[in-house]
């Protein structure tokens, strides 16, 4: 049984599959061709999928609901304030009580540990919908935005990251350079990305010809960038070192003063939701932003994954 864990865990391959895919969901949903909607739609028809939320959501709960209901699957969102986990019951327990009565597991958790936790008992795939350490859905999101507003297949992009050191940047950044993307990080002093993808990302650097660049210089990040992308500097669960953060990341926000040093056709990307101090508005509802059509995307991503992890059992090639 496969788990959607990280991207670091796929292969190039399977990464790929998992971006194509997600192109023809998107494609078929459009289309809404009457035998395709219910060829898809007859695939789970009668099963369950469950949503296990630790953390508030907006695109992910809706295109996982949205997806799950695509292949004909029930989606059960599960709050922390509906189950027991936590509370009086653990994590073992739940684990096994649930997955004995779906056919997958989305969860959208606090600590990597969670999903590990998670991936030991269950009897279903789990795919992680957000952790402390990587988000990958939101990476193979992200990759089919890129593909589609720039086509990496055919040019050889550059993608920087201005901002945070976090789960997004961490799969992101795993996800660009497998597909052949040079990647850029540009973070404040003091913040650095996570040994563990900077080890992954080296070997896929010398692997793929890709190139990894890690600078606390934004402007010097930003030159010849073909995508510039953030993420909000104060994380859920940080709120109480708000003050500390945005003054720790001022000359991080991604604005025109800084965006003039990027490839003059660049597109911004944010995983929403987003705040002032990450991004300008001139920015981000500029003509350059597909941050919004990127939030669309996050319906087609869940679409592959339940193609690939439930409906053909973790079979990349079916």
């Amino acid at each position: 049984m496969r788990h959607l864990i990280s991207i670091k865990d796929l292969s190039d391959r399977e990464l790929e599959v998992l971006v194509d895919k997600a192109e023809e969901y998107k494609r078929i949903f459009k289309k809404q061709d009457p035998n395709e909607v219910q060829q898809n739609h007859l695939k789970l028809l009668g099963r369950t999928i469950a949503l296990i939320f630790s953390k508030r959501s907006t695109r992910t709960r809706i295109s996982t609901e949205g997806a799950a209901t695509f292949f004909g699957a029930q989606p059960m969102f599960l709050g922390r304030d509906d189950i027991q986990l936590g509370v009086n019951e653990s994590f073992y327990d739940t684990t096994k009580v649930v997955s004995s009565m779906v056919s997958c597991i989305f969860a959208r958790v606090n600590s990597h540990d969670d999903i590990l936790k998670l991936t030991r008992d269950s009897h279903v795939p789990i795919i992680n919908s957000l952790c402390d350490m990587y988000h990958p859905l939101q990476a193979i999101c992200d990759m089919l935005t890129i593909k589609e507003s720039l086509n990496y297949k055919r040019n050889k992009l550059r993608v920087t990251w201005v901002g945070d050191a976090n789960n997004v940047v961490n799969d992101m950044a795993i996800a660009c350079l497998k597909l052949g993307m040079d990647f850029t990080v540009a973070t404040p002093p003091g913040v650095e990305l996570s040994p563990i993808i900077v080890d992954a990302a080296r070997e896929i650097s010398k692997r793929k010809g890709s190139k990894l660049v890690l600078s606390h210089d934004s402007v010097e990040a930003v030159k010849g960038a073909h995508v510039l992308v953030t993420d909000t500097f104060v994380s859920m669960g940080e709120e109480y070192a708000k003050v500390a953060k945005l003054k720790q990341f001022q000359g991080f926000q991604v604005n025109q003063e800084l965006a003039q040093y990027a490839d003059s056709n660049y597109k911004f990307m944010h995983c929403l939701p987003r705040h002032k101090e990450e991004v300008s508005d001139e920015v981000f509802y500029s003509d350059h932003s597909i941050a919004f059509e990127q939030a669309e995307n996050r319906l087609y991503a869940a679409m592959a994954a339940i193609d690939v992890f439930v409906v053909n059992k973790g079979d990349f090639e079916a």
